[in-house]
Formats: structure tokens, C-alpha cells, sequence
């Protein structure tokens, strides 16, 4: 395609009350939103105490996912991401969901942490705001949780993600539909408790102005504007009018308010339950109201990735220079892992365009465990890869890169792998020995070294050949590779070379 031919992207936000599907069409460099679909699955409402879904959540879920994997049938995997979020990150059978949801949705699931979930709704809002240089505020209730960021232009500068959103406070303090002034205060003050650990960051002194996103805020706004409480944004005289409604209405079924959805007056107690903490904890007079969030968040990321401005790419350096790694060493690694990929690619099927980067990324940060020491360091860079915050990446991502970190030395376990999903287990081990073998030609840090090996892959055998005379000039390096092949045979690959 070429760079002026336009191209369609699209996003998926699996939220804990919503799915929705947003598609843009992107022509010189500009996106263009030109279609929309939403649907209330309610998937935080049929997650059972112990974690699970009902087999009506699952079966709402599935059925919207085939829907939208019509709308997105024939765009490429580059051109699309879908991310879950609250609710997918407590599920206990996630793994088993996501591949169902994957084959209904026809493109990969990944789920999001919280504070990747706040950056992506603050790059989606701030999209949709007149520049300016004044420090921002934005909230962002959603079904499971709320998210709070702090950012300037087009940067978020603080992340939080709070456990409480409609559905949940919903189904906590109005779980049989009646609504009294004494329920209504008892979930407000659950929700300020929930914000004091953070209030200090977040308050009204350290920013200019409150911006709301997503479908319960726009709910609200909506209602007070139709009520004549509020003719721009939400304020919070118009907010404790709508409280007031609420407890006189007294029950959800007797809620009749002008422009309220039948599927929204559900989970609107707990809306304005945590909305109203929101208000109360950051001393917050008026909000104005985004209608970017999430989805748009991510589209803005997919353009951006595929004009080379990705984030992860921009997480990969910035840890390089925190934890004070040897860019040059990290930098051969990293030429000579690419190379032996593109041999590779096309016989062991690499053919997802995440994988290249991925392998390039872990490469750049294989050393990071020693920042803690030199014993065992693959063992320390992958935890500190597995739980650190790495703006841009999923958890199946941070999985990934973890994985490969863990084993680009030692013994070829299976067991680092059991946090990637399972359909992705077998690229991430293949991706895990190319690792492993430009690590071993590059051990003598040797910044004239040039390996230059050709690789043939056929199924897990492997058969690499090296320039005549060369390895009679590595001598210690035919003896690792000597080792490395016994320590492949027992992950179950050959490896012969010469």
C-alpha cells in the first residue's frame, strides 16, 4: 500500500459493562473516525465471587465478538488491536476465554494493567482537546474500575487505577435496585477510601482542568444537561442534584429520567456513587466531558506504531538508560538475533508482525537482571520485566518479553513460558533460541566480532554454517556452541552447525 492510498484501522475496548468497536480510516497521517459499534455485554456483572464467568457473560461475549469479527473481516493483524481490561485482568480462566474470544473475534486479545489502561484512555482524550499547555486532569470510569492520569499535551505524567466502577460499586451497595440516601454514602465514602492512598497526587492543586471520559460520564453529563442542572459539563451542584433524584427515585426500576437508556439505568447508582467520590476526594467544581477514551486511545497508538513512533520502543530505551545497560554489546545482540530471524521467518512461520520488535526488544534488554547481580541476572531481568510498569505493552506482551530474558542463557526450561498464552508458546520458544544462540556468538563482547552465520530451520532441527576457517578461529565459541546444542536437545531442539 502506498503511503497515500488510505488504510482502515480499527480498535476493540472489551470493557467490564461494554464492547465497543471503533474504525478509522487513516489518509496522510490523519484519522478519520468513520464507524462505530457498541454493545452492552455487561461482562463484570457475570463474573462469579470465585472469578468466573456465567455461562450467559460468556455466551453475551462470544456472540458480540462473532458480530465484530464481521465488521473487521479482511483487515491485516497489523491494522487492528483489541485490548481487555478490568474484568479480563481478574478472570481465572482468562487463557481458555481469550482463545475463544480470539476465534469469535478473528485477531488476538490482549489484556491491559490498569495504568496502561490510563495511559491509553489519556492519549485518546487528549487527542480530542484544543491544544494547550495547561496540566490536565482526566477520569475515566469504566464498569470495573477508575482511572486516573495526570498529563500535559499529548503526556501523561501520573497513572492510577482504582478498583471501582459502576458495575462493581452497582452490584456492592445496590445489588437488589434499592437506592437510600445511607447506601448512597456508604458507597461514596468506599470510593473516597479507595482514592486516599492517592489523593496527594491528584488533587485540585496539581492540575488546571477536570476531564471525564467514557460511557458513565457521558451518561451523567447527558442527564444533567436534559434535567437543566448544568449547561456545560458536570458541576458538582448538578451532581448532588442527581444524587438527590436517585434516592427519592429509590429504586432502579423507578429511575425515569429524561435520556436515560434502559441499559444504563442498571449501573447508574454505582456511576454516580464513584463520580461523586471522584468529586468530593479531588475537590472538583466542574468536569468537562471527552467523547475519546479507550478505543480512540488505541487507534492514535496503531497510527502511531505504523509511522514508527512506537511506545514500546520508547519503554525499551528509556529502561536501557535506567538500569545503565551496554548499548553497543545490547546492539550486536540485537543485529545478529535480527538476522538470524529473517533466515528463519519464513520456514518456522514468524510471520506475526509483533515478533521481530519483540525479539529486537528482549535482545536490547537481556542484560537488565544485572543491574541486581551478575548470579542469575536472566532470572532478575525477567522479573523485573515481568512486574515492572511498561507503558505500551500488554501483560501477554510483558509475558513474552519476560520469557525470552529468562531463558537467554542457562538451561532451556519450559517453565518461564507458562505465563505466555498457550497458541503463542511455540513462536516465543523459537523465538527464545535465536535469542540464545546471538547472545552465545557475541559472549567475548568483542565490538569487531562480525558472526555472520547462515541458518537453515527445518521444524525444530536448526543448522547453522559459519565462513570457512572461522570457527577454527573461535575456538571457545565452537565449545559453547558444543554445549548449547545439548542444552537445545533437552527444550527439544536440535542444532547442528559447522
Amino acid at each position: 500500500m502506498s503511503d497515500t492510498t488510505p488504510r482502515l484501522l480499527a480498535a476493540v475496548d472489551l470493557g467490564s459493562n461494554s464492547f465497543h468497536l471503533v474504525v478509522g480510516r487513516e489518509e496522510h497521517g490523519r484519522l478519520q473516525i468513520i464507524d462505530r459499534l457498541k454493545e452492552m455485554v455487561r461482562l463484570g456483572a457475570g463474573l462469579t465471587p470465585d472469578r468466573r464467568l456465567t455461562p450467559e457473560a460468556r455466551e453475551r461475549a462470544l456472540a458480540c465478538l462473532a458480530r465484530f469479527g464481521q465488521r473487521l473481516r479482511g483487515l491485516p493483524p497489523e491494522a487492528v488491536r483489541a485490548v481487555g481490561t478490568n474484568t479480563l485482568r481478574q478472570l481465572r480462566d482468562g487463557g481458555e476465554f481469550l482463545r475463544e474470544a480470539r476465534r469469535a473475534l478473528g485477531h488476538p486479545i490482549e489484556v491491559v494493567a490498569g495504568r496502561e489502561e490510563a495511559r491509553l484512555i489519556y492519549l485518546g482524550v487528549a487527542h480530542g482537546l484544543a491544544a494547550g499547555d495547561e496540566t490536565r486532569l482526566v477520569v475515566d470510569i469504566g464498569g470495573g474500575s477508575t482511572e486516573l492520569i495526570i498529563g500535559q499535551g499529548m503526556e501523561p505524567r501520573e497513572r492510577e487505577s482504582l478498583e471501582m466502577g459502576c458495575v462493581s460499586y452497582s452490584r456492592r451497595f445496590f445489588g437488589d435496585g434499592r437506592i437510600t440516601r445511607k447506601r448512597m454514602d456508604k458507597a461514596i465514602l468506599a470510593g473516597r477510601l479507595e482514592i486516599r492512598p492517592v489523593r496527594a497526587f491528584y488533587d485540585a492543586g496539581n492540575w488546571d482542568l477536570a476531564v471525564g471520559s467514557s460511557g458513565t460520564i457521558r451518561a451523567i453529563r447527558d442527564l444533567v444537561q436534559n434535567l437543566g442542572w448544568s449547561d456545560r459539563g458536570i458541576t458538582r451542584r448538578s451532581l448532588k442534584k442527581l444524587r438527590k433524584a436517585l434516592v427519592e427515585a429509590g429504586h432502579v426500576e423507578r429511575l425515569d429520567l429524561p435520556g436515560l437508556s434502559e441499559n444504563r439505568r442498571p449501573v447508574l447508582a454505582g456511576g454516580v456513587a464513584v463520580l461523586s467520590a471522584v468529586f468530593k476526594a479531588l475537590d472538583i467544581e466542574r468536569m468537562r466531558v471527552s467523547d475519546l477514551a479507550l478505543r480512540e486511545g488505541l487507534l492514535f497508538e496503531l497510527l502511531g506504531s505504523i509511522h514508527h513512533h512506537d511506545s514500546r520502543a520508547a519503554t525499551v530505551a528509556m529502561l536501557a538508560d535506567r538500569y545503565g545497560l551496554d548499548t553497543a554489546q545490547a546492539e550486536r545482540v540485537s543485529t545478529t538475533a535480527l538476522a538470524l530471524f529473517d533466515q528463519a521467518a519464513k520456514d518456522w512461520h514468524l510471520v506475526h508482525p509483533g515478533l521481530r520488535p519483540m525479539l529486537d526488544w528482549a535482545a536490547r534488554l537481556h542484560e537488565i537482571g544485572l543491574a541486581i547481580s551478575h548470579n542469575g541476572h536472566h532470572k532478575h531481568g525477567a522479573y523485573i520485566l515481568r512486574h515492572a510498569d511498561l507503558p505500551g505493552f500488554s501483560r501477554q506482551g510483558q509475558a513474552l518479553l519476560a520469557a525470552l530474558v529468562h531463558t537467554h542463557r542457562g538451561k532451556f526450561a519450559r517453565k518461564p513460558f507458562r505465563l505466555v498464552s498457550e497458541e503463542a508458546r511455540p513462536s516465543a520458544r523459537r523465538l527464545a533460541v535465536l535469542l540464545r544462540l546471538a547472545v552465545l556468538l557475541h559472549r567475548g563482547r568483542n565490538p569487531r566480532s562480525r558472526p555472520a552465520p547462515e541458518l537453515l530451520v527445518e521444524g525444530d532441527h536448526l543448522a547453522l554454517t559459519f565462513p570457512p576457517g572461522w570457527l577454527a578461529g573461535h575456538p571457545l565459541t565452537h565449545a559453547e556452541l558444543t554445549r548449547e546444542a545439548k542444552r537445545l536437545e533437552r527444550g527439544g531442539f536440535s542444532l547442528a552447525f559447522s
